[in-house]
């Protein structure tokens, strides 16, 4: 992988809409999440022609990301949300202008499949750290956020990942721009879920599992299996709250397509478990989890008995939220239940 340049103070950083144009639909909210990147890190957002377009065409979309990476003054790539189309041209991306102007890539969701195309030429990224969704958190950015958002945007080395203390399951309305003073519900952290007592180290590959799907419905360029040989598999669920036999299906695609067998280990992030119109219960929530637990250890296990599962893992559709480090070595400690990576 190459090396990422790490940002200073006021450098100017591209905020692109790859996916869903946001900030089109919910203005105050990308005002909002504009200014915690100027106060909170001092840093200089970009806007380009389709950051705000609703409906944009992939080619216009694409023509931004390309430009975005050949720009020589734009420092880091942040994403405004995420959506449900990369699939489609992602794929026909040239990989150029990207493997000739490495920088570091902020998003998740349906940014799966940009992580996945910059792991592919040699680019990792950043699994998270979307605008809307860490920026622009109504009340005030977490802490916890923030500090791993620091991390990787501006400091270099290894550094320990730990479990939150808390975390929010519960949106707010973006309809209403009164939400943005309010702060989430939050809720007390359980901690990482652990199985297997073996350490080890690899670099890090994944994504949203539904867009991991899409990759395999449509035959998209994944790792080569001999590349699965050093991969720990990050994964999670999106708002879509997928039922587990889904969950278990894709997993299985996996195992017989021989990926399971030969990775390092696997790290789950905590599911979602609630949106507007799946108001859960915090018992249908909690069963919910559980039962994606449940299911995730048994498919492994199926096809891998030794490699450590970590689940309820602080990264993806969940807050405060890891910009989890995406083609970047990470190493589990098994014995002391620790897990550190490079940033």
């Amino acid at each position: 992988m190459q090396k990422l340049k790490k940002l200073q103070k006021e450098d100017k950083v591209a905020i692109l809409s790859p996916s869903s144009a946001a900030p089109g639909m919910w203005p105050h909210v990308y005002q909002l999440g504009l200014s915690r990147l100027r106060d909170v890190f001092g840093l200089e957002p970009i806007e380009f022609p389709t950051t705000t377009q609703v409906n944009a065409s992939t080619k216009d979309r694409a023509r931004d990301l390309i430009a975005a990476f050949e720009d020589q003054s734009i420092k880091a790539v942040i994403t405004s949300i995420g959506g449900d189309d990369q699939v489609t041209y992602v794929k026909n991306l040239p990989p150029e202008p990207f493997a000739q102007n490495p920088k570091p890539f902020f998003g998740f969701s349906d940014n799966t499949h940009l992580a996945n195309f910059l792991w592919l030429h040699d680019i990792p990224s950043y699994y998270g750290g979307a605008l809307f969704t860490q920026f622009a958190m109504q009340g005030k950015m977490d802490e916890y956020t923030v500090r791993y958002l620091q991390y990787a945007l501006f400091e270099e080395g290894v550094k320990e990942l730990k479990p939150s203390t808390e975390f929010n399951d519960i949106g707010l309305n973006w309809n209403d721009p009164e939400t943005l003073n309010q702060r989430r519900t939050y809720e007390p952290n359980e901690g990482w879920h652990w199985d297997g007592e073996q350490s080890t180290e690899g670099v890090t590959w994944g994504g949203c599992l539904e867009s991991i799907d899409d990759m395999l419905r449509h035959g998209i360029q994944l790792p080569l299996l001999e590349q699965f040989e050093n991969i720990v598999l990050i994964t999670e669920t999106s708002e879509e709250i997928p039922p587990n036999d889904y969950v278990f299906r894709i997993y299985r695609a996996l195992g017989e397509r021989g990926i399971l067998e030969r990775i390092k280990g696997v790290v789950m992030g905590r599911p979602k478990a609630w949106k507007f119109d799946k108001p859960l219960s915090p018992e249908n929530r909690n069963n919910y989890r559980r039962q994606q637990r449940d299911t995730i250890l048994k498919v492994v296990r199926q096809y891998n008995k030794q490699i450590p599962i970590i689940q309820n893992f602080d990264f993806g559709h969940t807050d405060p939220q890891i910009p989890m480090p995406y083609g970047f070595m990470v190493t589990i400690d098994s014995k002391n239940r620790k897990i550190f990576t490079q940033f």
